[in-house]
């Protein structure tokens, strides 16, 4: 895999798209500026290594757009992805000098970056900062149990519901079309190939329950890519989800 170059990708916090659910969510006028100056940006493309497990970390940042998988190799070889970090998502741990898993860029994609020092001190001087990173944290715990059960518990066509609900849901979020009524509409992010691995399931399988569901009307299909939710609840009972409680809380 290539080394990650860093991007000349240039950006005003205040026109980021995921100002609102990052890392700096509530972070005003002198907190920005400091930010400004320790931040930058680096850009990877799909396949690229982000980051190594066990390799010291020197930055902490969010991704702003793409799609990265956490992954974990186990003693034999064999590959697990664990996780998926999608945009707005934290990258590093501060008071954690080393990576716990592999990074790598699931599809072309941009981070912004701190300089993991500076970074630490200005979390301790802003608790703004400590406190949307703290929320963040518990997000993914949250996360992290949902996958447990996709999983380990789910049938085929559940796992696959349950992939397209969880983009979808974000997808609304990172939009600001949270509590929006009517048909949901995003662009998947991952290819069938990506979606097999991370699932556990075959190429064959994922391509076969995707016809299902859009032979079923659960979704509409434009392309390999574009995806219509008609009716939100409808895809949150065929991924075996409760919808109550609102899809886009």
């Amino acid at each position: 895999m290539q080394t990650p170059t860093l991007s000349t990708v240039q950006q005003e916090c205040a026109e980021c798209p995921i100002r609102h659910r990052a890392v700096c969510a509530r972070c005003e006028g002198e907190e920005l500026t400091r930010l400004e100056e320790i931040k930058y940006y680096r850009k990877f493309e799909a396949g690229q290594m982000v980051v190594w497990s066990g390799d010291r970390m020197d930055f902490v940042g969010s991704v702003v757009s793409g799609i990265a998988s956490l992954t974990q190799t186990m003693e034999d070889g064999r590959r697990q992805m664990v996780g998926l970090l999608l945009p707005s998502d934290f990258v590093g741990r501060p008071g954690r000098d080393h990576a716990a898993y592999d990074v790598v860029a699931t599809t072309d994609m941009v981070m912004c970056c701190f300089r993991k020092a500076p970074f630490e001190t200005m979390m301790e001087q802003t608790p703004h900062i400590a406190q949307r990173l703290l929320e963040m944290t518990l997000d993914e715990l949250d996360a992290a149990r949902e996958w447990m059960l996709v999983l380990g518990r789910k049938t085929a066509r559940e796992k696959i519901a349950s992939l397209l609900s969880i983009i979808a849901r974000r997808d609304a979020t990172l939009h600001m079309r949270a509590g929006q009524s009517g048909p949901v509409v995003f662009d998947l992010p991952l290819t069938r190939e990506a979606m097999a691995d991370y699932l556990g399931l075959t190429l064959e399988t994922v391509s076969r329950q995707i016809s299902a569901l859009k032979k079923d009307g659960v979704i509409v299909l434009e392309g390999k890519r574009h995806i219509t939710v008609p009716n939100m609840e409808r895809l949150m009972h065929e991924a075996g989800d409760d919808a109550d409680g609102g899809v886009f809380a």
